[in-house]
């Protein structure tokens, strides 16, 4: 490593000492202690998606079977814990710490550390969620035995360069990334509670089945839903083949473009010129994929601009009812229930046209739309800001270590 190397490209004010290297070896001891005597009852195991878990309470129930974790090794708060085989194609990680605060137990196809010298574990802990250290993994990693298993001995595994700066930018890294770590859980938090919410208010906002009104509903609004037939309120619009086009700027829409939105689409990958002999889809009509396995994914979207279609894809244009209302019953109850599965899943206008719809007067519809369309907004925010918190953690971890 060259001494331009040691320094980040990104550090606090007042930091500017080159950072040391340590083998990770020079730091932590593996963990031996075993669970002899039984006293220790609680399984944990390492999760790629959520760290150092507790098997009972993560998943109801001990995973291990009792007279197994005498042999398991014990793992106390602050140690860290990584398998050192697991598959070839992730050949990596992840090394975690266990922040739970209590002693455990853990199998002994993993590798337990305790740091033995003075490097702070929160500032380790990041370390570990940086991609510095993959290359010596891969580099020393080896299959063994098995071709579709990645291993890496321990005595290698020690021999892992670890980067340190002194001990108070350690402290001043470790406290940075734990606060924004509590920040972006604040807002994923803040992000399922209005997804349940949203959940909770469709199952509440319209009728159950065999009942004429719904739980909840806006003030002023007394009057029975209506049950109409999909066929009476709609026209049903199909798609032309990308052959019939020619290279335009009207919006040609395919399934796959359904993954790149949630709930208007306003985009599209191809773009035709007008065409006299195929009728354009109108602005405001629900789309959705009519064959194949897209139909289980019920994605159903309203068309932002008037556009033309694929000949998988099937319209909607309402007739007497909200756009905004209708796209929310059919997200609700899924067309994909009504779909033909013998074969192929396809849906047809002889499914479409008698399919039951409750539908209460068209302010009342508006009122629904509108509140669930501002909830989407939303939700939307916050899943950006999330994002976006993310995408600054990612960047400033692979500035802001060596």
């Amino acid at each position: 490593m060259t001494e331009q190397a040691k320094v980040p490209a990104i550090r606090f004010a007042g930091f500017t000492d080159p950072w040391e290297q340590r083998k990770l070896g020079e730091i932590a001891d593996k963990v031996t202690e075993k669970n002899l005597d039984g006293n220790i009852t609680e399984v944990l195991t390492n999760s790629a998606e959520y760290g150092v878990i507790n098997q009972t309470e993560f998943f109801d129930h001990a995973v291990a079977k009792e007279s197994n974790i005498a042999g398991y090794y014990v793992i106390a708060p602050g140690d860290f814990v990584y398998n050192p085989r697991i598959s070839a194609t992730a050949p990596v990680g992840p090394i975690r710490r266990n922040t739970l605060g209590i002693h455990g137990v853990m199998s002994p196809l993993y590798t337990v550390f305790r740091l033995t010298d003075a490097v702070d574990g929160t500032y380790l802990s990041h370390f570990f969620k940086t991609n510095g250290w993959h290359g010596f993994m891969k580099l020393e990693g080896n299959s063994g035995a098995r071709s579709d298993r990645f291993s890496i001995g321990d005595a290698t595994f020690f021999e892992m360069p670890i980067p340190v700066p002194s001990s108070s930018e350690q402290y001043a890294i470790g406290s940075f990334f734990s606060r924004l770590d509590d920040l972006i859980t604040l807002h994923q938090r803040k992000y399922d509670k209005l997804v349940i919410f949203k959940k909770s208010m469709l199952e509440k906002m319209f009728p159950k089945d065999g009942e004429s009104v719904p739980e909840i509903r806006f003030a002023g609004f007394t009057d029975p839903w209506e049950q109409r037939k999909l066929g009476e309120i709609v026209s049903i619009g199909a798609g032309a083949p990308p052959s019939a086009f020619s290279a335009g700027n009207f919006l040609y829409v395919k399934v796959d473009d359904l993954n790149e939105s949630s709930h208007f689409q306003f985009d599209s990958a191809q773009r035709v010129d007008a065409n006299t002999a195929v009728k354009p889809i109108r602005k405001g009509s629900i789309i959705f994929a009519k064959r194949g396995a897209a139909i289980l994914g019920n994605k159903v979207r309203v068309l932002g601009k008037t556009a033309y279609i694929d000949t998988n894809m099937m319209a909607l244009e309402p007739r007497g009812v909200d756009a905004d209302f209708l796209w929310l019953f059919i997200n609700q109850t899924g067309l994909y229930r009504i779909a033909d599965t013998s074969t192929i899943p396809q849906i047809n206008n002889k499914h479409i046209e008698p399919y039951p719809v409750d539908i209460p007067n068209m302010a009342e519809q508006q009122a629904i739309g509108t509140f669930f369309s501002r909830l989407d907004d939303l939700i939307t925010l916050h899943q950006r800001k999330l994002e976006l918190l993310q995408d600054i953690k990612k960047s400033l971890l692979d500035k802001m270590f060596v």
